[in-house]
């Protein structure tokens, strides 16, 4: 006992933590300041050499030139364009085309992706081997290099327009594209998409109650007739009360290509079947984790209850595997929109291509063009996340009421 070295006073071992956890707090403090005072001091730098050399290159910054006549043609674009209109229109031209192939690339993925996560699921051996195999196979493969072989590989070898692949004598696929009829807008169209509108939303409605019946009073309803007749019937009425809301230009043959009808560009049709077997991939493993992140349990609970497989797949499974998928899927509908950019590769007019290509080429205004560029991918790219994260809790929401 004698020899037991002896324990400092309770009071001054409180002191000494205090004065240590002071001194931390101080420091950590200062470290901070430093680096914010680091980071200025590189964004001033920047900032100020770009101005340096701007002004060396006798270039004027600011998005004045966005005004200016742009002086070139665009090959797609959903709002009227001309080579006389200015470089605002063509980053228009450019953000619509991406958001396109955006938003159908995200919806032919998923489709996908869930298609081949069943798949893989499936107790049938040799459905269950194709979808891996395709998932091996198309994941591990470039993405520049799948847009290349969909653009010269396969749409390049089509037949040219006088010899193209017709149905019906009103769709024609060749190696410029694939053409179909164009839909003309008529003076009924307005109440024909009201009437498509009151459909939806009164189908919407009707889904809802069936649910909260199942769910509150466990009464199972039926109520597809009744969503058929709304989508269809309330269309089919408005039609016969104000006539057609559309009519079709039909393509027609003149020498060496087509005139009149729409055009789906080979460009287009190459980078989203690219974009969309590739995400696909990711998001079948994605899927496919999330429903086998769901205890077997639950599935026997569902068939105890009198639910088909499917609907014990959608109104027992894949609501608890939501939470599971929407992180990483929300990741893929950010790295397909990302993507895109790889247009430039194969001439389609994106943003990437006509405003930070093209457009850059001629203003020399780099530091502005890039600038925006980036801005509105880190928008787009937000607004993504926001959507999704907005589903998730409104899932989460549902889940515990």
């Amino acid at each position: 006992m004698a020899n037991e070295p002896r324990k400092p006073p309770l009071q001054l071992v409180a002191r000494l933590r205090r004065a240590l956890g002071g001194q931390a707090g101080w420091s950590g403090v200062v470290v901070q300041i430093l680096f914010v005072a680091l980071v200025v001091w590189v964004g001033y730098e920047i900032v100020d050499n770009a101005r340096a050399n701007l002004q060396t290159q006798r270039i004027a910054s600011g998005f004045g030139f966005m005004s200016n006549t742009a002086g070139f043609a665009v090959s797609q674009a959903l709002i009227p364009f001309t080579e006389s209109d200015s470089y605002a229109r063509v980053f228009v031209v450019g953000l619509l085309n991406t958001l396109l192939v955006s938003i159908v690339g995200i919806v032919i993925a998923t489709i996908i992706g869930v298609l081949v996560a069943l798949g893989r699921l499936s107790p049938n051996w040799l459905l269950a081997r194709i979808a891996g195999g395709y998932v091996e196979l198309i994941r591990n493969l470039p993405l520049l290099f799948q847009i290349l072989f969909w653009y010269l590989a396969v749409l390049a070898t089509l037949p040219s327009p006088r010899q193209s692949i017709s149905l019906f004598g009103t769709v024609f696929l060749s190696n410029r594209g694939l053409i179909v009829p164009d839909p003309v807008p008529q003076q009924p169209f307005g109440v024909f998409v009201v009437a498509i509108a009151i459909g939806i939303v009164a189908s919407l409605a009707m889904r809802a109650y069936a649910r909260r019946q199942l769910f509150v009073a466990g009464e199972k309803l039926t109520i597809w007739p009744f969503v058929l007749a709304m989508l269809i019937g309330l269309p089919a009425l408005a039609i016969a009360m104000f006539g057609a809301p559309v009519t079709f230009d039909m393509p027609q043959l003149r020498g060496f290509n087509f005139v009149g009808g729409a055009k789906v560009l080979p460009e287009f049709a190459a980078l989203t079947i690219a974009l969309s077997t590739y995400t696909a991939a990711f998001i079948a493993e994605i899927v496919r984790a999330g429903l086998q992140s769901v205890p077997k349990g639950q599935m026997e609970a569902g068939a105890s209850l009198g639910l088909s497989r499917g609907e014990t797949l959608r109104l027992v499974i894949i609501p608890q595997a939501m939470r599971v998928i929407l992180p990483p899927l929300t990741n893929q509908y950010l790295n397909l929109t990302k993507n895109s950019s790889l247009a430039v590769a194969i001439g389609y007019p994106d943003l990437f291509s006509v405003f930070a290509g093209t457009a850059l080429s001629q203003t020399g205004q780099a530091v502005e063009i890039i600038a925006l560029t980036m801005g509105v991918y880190l928008l787009i790219s937000l607004v993504t996340s926001a959507i999704m994260s907005f589903y998730g809790w409104r899932l989460n929401r549902s889940l515990a009421a």
